[in-house]
C-alpha cells in the first residue's frame, strides 16, 4: 500500500459526502424528521467509516503505523450506515411524510461476524441507491433515475472485489477506480436531482 493509493481512496469519500450533502438539501422539506434524522445519521456513518478507512491506509502506506482499528471498523459502520439511509429511502417512498416522525426500526447489535454485515450493505444500499432511483423516476428525472441505479450496480461490484484478494497493488487499483466512478454516478444523480 502507497502513498499515493491512499491518497486517491479518500476522492470517493469526497465524492459521496458532496452528493450526500445534496441529497439531504433536495430532501429535507419533503422528509419526515424521523426519516430525515435517519438519511442524515446514515450518511455521517458512511462518510466516518470512508474517512477511518482511507486515514488506516494513509499512515500505513507512510509507514507511521497500523492502526488496525480504522481499518476493522470500516465494514460493520458502513453497513449499518447504508442500512439507515437504506431505511429513511424507503420511509420516502412508502409512508407518508407529513408526521412529525417515523417510527424508526431498532438497529441490530454490531458483532463481529461478517455475513450480517454483507446483508445489511447489500440491503442498504439498494435502499438508499434504489429507493432514490425510483424517487427520481417519480420526479420524471429518468438520467438521475438510471445514474442511480449506476451507482448501486458499482457499490455492489465494489463489494464483490473486497471480496478478493487484495496483496496485489493492482487491485487496489481497480478497486479505488470502481469506487470513484460509483460515487461520480451518484454525485451526478444527485446534482440531477437538486436542479430545479
Amino acid at each position: 500500500m502507497s502513498v499515493p493509493m491512499a491518497l486517491v481512496d479518500y476522492i470517493p469519500v469526497i465524492l459521496f459526502a458532496v452528493s450526500a450533502v445534496l441529497i439531504q438539501r433536495t430532501l429535507y422539506e419533503k422528509m419526515s424528521k424521523g426519516a430525515f434524522a435517519l438519511l442524515s445519521a446514515g450518511t455521517v456513518m458512511i462518510i466516518a467509516a470512508g474517512l477511518m478507512k482511507a486515514t488506516w491506509k494513509l499512515l500505513y502506506g507512510a509507514g507511521i503505523c497500523d492502526f488496525e482499528r480504522l481499518n476493522q471498523s470500516f465494514f460493520p459502520m458502513q453497513s449499518v450506515g447504508f442500512l439507515l439511509a437504506g431505511i429513511a429511502v424507503a420511509a420516502l417512498l412508502y409512508f407518508r411524510q407529513d408526521r412529525e416522525t417515523l417510527r424508526a426500526a431498532a438497529v441490530p447489535a454490531v458483532f463481529s461476524g461478517t455475513m450480517i454485515f454483507v446483508v445489511l450493505m447489500v440491503l442498504g444500499c439498494l435502499g438508499f441507491c434504489g429507493g432514490l432511483g425510483i424517487w427520481a423516476a417519480r420526479q420524471k428525472k429518468t438520467r438521475a433515475a438510471v445514474l442511480f441505479w449506476v451507482a448501486f450496480i458499482f457499490m455492489l461490484v465494489m463489494g464483490y472485489l473486497s471480496s478478493r484478494d487484495f496483496s496485489q497493488a493492482y487491485m487496489n487499483w481497480v478497486g479505488e477506480g470502481v469506487n470513484i466512478l460509483g460515487q461520480t454516478a451518484l454525485l451526478i444523480a444527485a446534482k440531477e436531482i437538486a436542479a430545479k
